[in-house]
């Protein structure tokens, strides 16, 4: 009992589904414990299971049971899952912070996804402090302000954040939501909402860092009271300064990592091209059968990650003709790998959670986006940061062999190759000091944490 007596206050922690928007948040919410906040976790049930094995002291409560209703795929698709998951997720959130307000630790915070909109409303009617996290870059969320009031047809409070040059944002394959209306697809429609009363939220946290987007910042700084907190990697691998924190809290997949350490402990220092789309990003069997002969023909080592679904578009034998050189699996620990003195460069999707862990281990990048905010954070680490390179992509967003293994071959040992890596370097540094004692996410840290406490 004395340990319960000792939290400054108790956080609910509101993530949305989805590896990419539940790790950010898991590794937030690490921080706010070590420096004395209670935090429970509120997610679907079929996540809580997966996050149960890393927890530590965070309790777990289950909002929704999306396995009984079919999760994405049940009735209505896509939109049906939404709609079932606010009319059930409101009502149990709802509930679960009134069943707390009769325990030691009253609720007094709720951290919740911004893609979840509706999730403040219930912060303000509890009188509970409102804080939304973003999972994707300031950028990102910038170039959705300036779209967000194109459909509201309303002037923007402030000047657009100019991106000259920015890419058209390509839209994943999904299941419905409903027919196409006005100037955006559905979907963009949909993720515009993260907007909708964002001006009442008491804090606005992003998984970024100051240096890293400061002209960002300093723009959004007009809007709202927003505070960079990351980069949310686990501790142990910068500033080591939360116990135990060593991994992320939920893995989509299993990963296969002894064979990738085994295979990577053989290789040379910066001889290694690591390849990964992420969870959700994939590759047609035509941008696949590209990739293949791009890395069959470098001299380079690779490792390569393909899931499962995705391994029966590979070219025939291509695992067994290039066994020497390269490494086809189907998931591991990024963290690992890319912390690996053998990783030179990442061809990645540019997901937002891929592109801060590269920077954060000084790993220059090859930026193949396939949609969504994946397209300003490629033009970004190009135009913005100097770690590496675009390929050439027609407007269906295809790659030829030919301009992926140039780029590789730019990146490795092109004459741009050394800037690549030192302008890495030095982010990596800079990730570093702002999770550290007197850096800047650390410090909006500390300032969320006396607004909680308050």
């Amino acid at each position: 009992m004395e340990e319960e007596r000792a939290y400054k206050a108790h956080v609910v922690v509101f993530p949305l589904d989805g590896q990419g928007h539940i790790n950010p948040m898991l590794q937030f919410s690490k921080r706010l414990a070590s420096k004395g906040l209670k935090i429970t976790v509120a997610a679907t049930t079929s996540n809580i299971k997966t996050i149960e094995a890393t927890a530590g002291s965070m309790a777990l409560e289950p909002i929704y049971d999306d396995c009984s209703e079919g999760g994405w795929h049940g009735q209505g698709e896509f939109k049906g899952y939404l709609e079932r998951f606010e009319a059930s997720g409101a009502r149990r959130l709802t509930e679960l912070v009134k069943r707390l307000e009769k325990t030691a630790h009253p609720v007094k915070c709720l951290l919740y996804d911004a893609n979840l909109p509706w999730a403040l409303n219930i912060a303000k009617q509890l009188g509970l402090v409102g804080i939304a996290f973003f999972t994707q870059s300031c950028a990102a969320i910038a170039n959705y302000y300036s779209m967000h009031y194109e459909v509201l047809a309303k002037p923007l409070p402030v000047a657009a954040y100019p991106m000259p040059g920015l890419p058209k944002l390509g839209v994943p394959c999904m299941p419905s939501l409903g027919p196409e209306t006005g100037r955006y697809p559905p979907l963009i429609v949909h993720i515009l909402k993260q907007f909708d009363g964002i001006e009442n939220a008491d804090c606005i946290a992003f998984n970024s860092y100051d240096k890293l987007e400061e002209e960002v910042m300093e723009w959004m700084a007009n809007l709202w009271p927003v505070m960079t907190v990351g980069p949310t990697i686990p501790s142990a691998y910068l500033d080591k300064r939360v116990n135990d924190d060593e991994s992320y809290g939920f893995n989509l997949y299993k990963p296969n990592n002894d064979a990738c350490m085994k295979w990577l402990n053989k290789k040379e220092t910066g001889s290694v091209v690591y390849v990964s789309f992420g969870s959700a990003a994939r590759l047609n069997a035509k941008q696949m059968s590209e990739m293949a002969w791009a890395l069959k023909h470098t001299n380079y080592n690779f490792l390569w990650i393909v899931k499962a679904a995705e391994e029966s578009l590979l070219p025939s034998n291509f695992a067994e003709e290039t066994a020497g050189k390269g490494l086809v699996t189907t998931w591991c620990s990024q963290l690992e790998v890319l912390a690996h003195h053998a990783i030179g460069c990442f061809i990645s999707h540019c997901g937002w959670n891929s592109t801060v862990e590269a920077l954060s281990f000084g790993v220059p990048l090859i930026g193949m986006p396939r949609f969504l905010d994946q397209m300003v954070n490629a033009h970004f680490l190009q135009q913005a940061w100097g770690v590496g390179v675009n390929p050439r992509a027609d407007e269906e967003g295809f790659v030829t062999r030919e301009e992926i293994y140039r780029c590789i071959r730019e990146v490795m040992d092109g004459e741009r190759g050394q800037t690549f890596k030192s302008n890495a370097i030095r982010w990596k540094q800079l990730a570093r000091e702002a999770v550290d004692e007197g850096g800047s996410s650390n410090k909006h840290t500390d300032e969320i944490v006396a607004r909680i406490v308050s």
